[in-house]
């Protein structure tokens, strides 16, 4: 397996547990009736704000530990450059997860205009923010196996 397809490995996992372990802290602190009250968008709101820092702090420290650990086991040192192959790969996950988080932003915008409540609006923007990161690095790590 190669250095990039490790790293991508890594932020699969800790994209899925932090997600999964914040979520569960989040809903495990909330105030009774917050999560599905209709007028009161401050659990949502703070949700997503706190969500951001926490994951990309966390991210950040797991990708430094998994260097340092990747250098002790293997003594194999992070590539300091970029090949085309690398960059187009990138560009193509990246699509693909813009194409993902843009379906998702559609997808909220169906409660606002029906009768469903309008907290679905948010549970479908924080799902599709987690799939298409999750499908963006899926789609990375499926392009170093198979090419291009």
């Amino acid at each position: 397996m190669s250095y990039q397809e490790k790293k991508i490995s890594v932020s699969i996992i800790s994209s899925i547990l932090i997600f999964t372990l914040y979520t569960l802290y989040a809903i495990n602190n909330a105030e009774e009736g917050s999560i599905t009250s209709a007028s009161d968008f401050s659990f949502w709101g703070s949700f997503i704000l706190v969500l951001l820092p926490v994951s990309i702090v966390a991210k950040v420290i797991i990708h430094i530990g998994f260097v340092i650990f990747n250098k002790i086991a293997t003594n194999e040192d992070e590539p300091s450059f970029e090949d085309e192959l690398d960059k187009i790969i990138e560009l193509k996950a990246d699509r693909i997860s813009l194409y993902v988080f843009f379906l998702g932003f559609i997808f909220s915008m169906v409660p606002l205009v029906t009768d469903l409540p309008t907290y679905l609006t948010f549970l479908v923007l924080i799902l599709f923010g987690f799939l298409s990161d999750l499908l963006g690095r899926i789609a990375q790590l499926y392009f170093y196996r198979k090419g291009v």
